[in-house]
């Protein structure tokens, strides 16, 4: 690693404390307050549930997201691409993480390009929203979808994250104006996530006035970035302010029925702490049209490709058998009223 490659150092910084330090928020992801109706007699064959969706012109064999994770320096790039052999294996989407180091230096663009291996996945680009008041346009943002051949490009909104990491950019005045322009000059849709404390409804809704073709709620509930960030702290103080925020932010499906509430026409994706096949099954109930998964495909990925592919054959057959417990042979009826239901204030 180049000594003077700060996003690079900042990027290998972040993977190795998501797999040596507990870094969960102090905040459940709210799929407990809801509970899935069970039928007894459910009347569909569990070999005929099926999880096949279409999103942004893509067919996907499960409606599940490989969230965005990494990339951006050297050493990266092998595990971006076991994480999108996997992505194409099990026929889901997949998001690169943040790609303003390749924007910045050709040197780390690479760590990025997974289409050769993910030819028929959903993938996603990504570029920090902040960015657009740091002097990133459509220009960059098209280099960002252009130079891995993305479908749909990323903006995501870490305001919190930013403002307690030492190097953090924090001027979010008029970012909506910026993501407004982005939308308008951009040939692919542009999706807005949260990177883990969750939008509520007002800045979905101001999101979806500006055209934006899907929300990615990622409440709380999984990763603390904050805790994340406290690790990197230079000294006590910087510690003390990021671990205060461990417990910060809106659990992921509160978020999310909040957001799908407001959404009209454009698609909410669900993560943020989706721990396992009965989560995903219950954001998809409340109407999510994607579910991402980020910390446990980064865990599984750092162990092999076998233990990737265990973590996803857990998640997808859990799935589908909720799905039947639940008698919904599609992901349309389990997104039909009286499939779930409220169960704790």
């Amino acid at each position: 690693m180049d000594a003077e490659d700060p996003i690079g150092a900042r990027k290998l910084d972040h993977v190795r404390i998501n797999l040596s330090e507990d870094v969960a928020s102090g905040t459940q992801n709210g799929f407990e307050r809801y509970r899935l109706r069970h039928r007894a007699l459910p009347e569909i064959d569990l070999e005929a549930v099926s999880t096949a969706v279409w999103v942004f012109g893509r067919q996907l064999r499960a409606p599940l997201l490989i969230s965005s994770m990494t990339g951006g320096a050297a050493g990266l790039g092998p595990l971006n691409l076991l994480l999108a052999e996997a992505a194409q294996r099990w026929r889901i989407a997949i998001g690169v993480g943040s790609q303003r180091a390749s924007i910045e230096s050709s040197a780390v663009a690479e760590s990025f390009r997974v289409r050769d291996v993910a030819p028929d996945c959903l993938l996603l680009a990504n570029l920090g929203a902040v960015q657009l008041n740091y002097g990133y346009g459509a220009e960059q943002c098209r280099r960002a979808v252009d130079g891995i051949r993305a479908d749909a490009l990323i903006l995501h909104l870490n305001p919190l994250q930013e403002a307690v990491q030492p190097e953090g950019n924090t001027r979010f005045k008029g970012l909506l104006d910026r993501i407004a322009e982005v939308v308008a000059a951009l040939d692919v849709p542009v999706v807005v996530k949260e990177v883990g404390w969750g939008i509520g409804a007002e800045d979905a809704r101001r999101l979806v006035e500006v055209g934006v073709a899907a929300i990615d709620v990622a409440g709380a509930g999984g990763t603390s970035w904050t805790e994340v960030e406290r690790h990197r702290a230079l000294d006590a103080r910087g510690q003390a302010v990021a671990g205060a925020f461990r417990a910060w932010g809106t659990p992921t499906a509160e978020s999310l029925v909040a957001v799908k509430a407001v959404a009209q026409q454009a698609l909410v994706f669900a993560s943020g702490g989706i721990a396992d096949g009965i989560d995903a099954a219950k954001a998809l109930a409340l109407g999510a049209a994607l579910v991402g998964v980020a910390g446990p495909m980064l865990r599984a990925a750092d162990a092999g490709e076998g233990a990737l592919d265990d973590v996803l054959h857990v998640l997808v057959h859990t799935l589908r058998v909720a799905m039947f417990a639940a008698g919904a042979a599609t992901l349309a009826d389990l997104a039909a009223p009286g499939t779930i239901a409220r169960v704790a204030p």
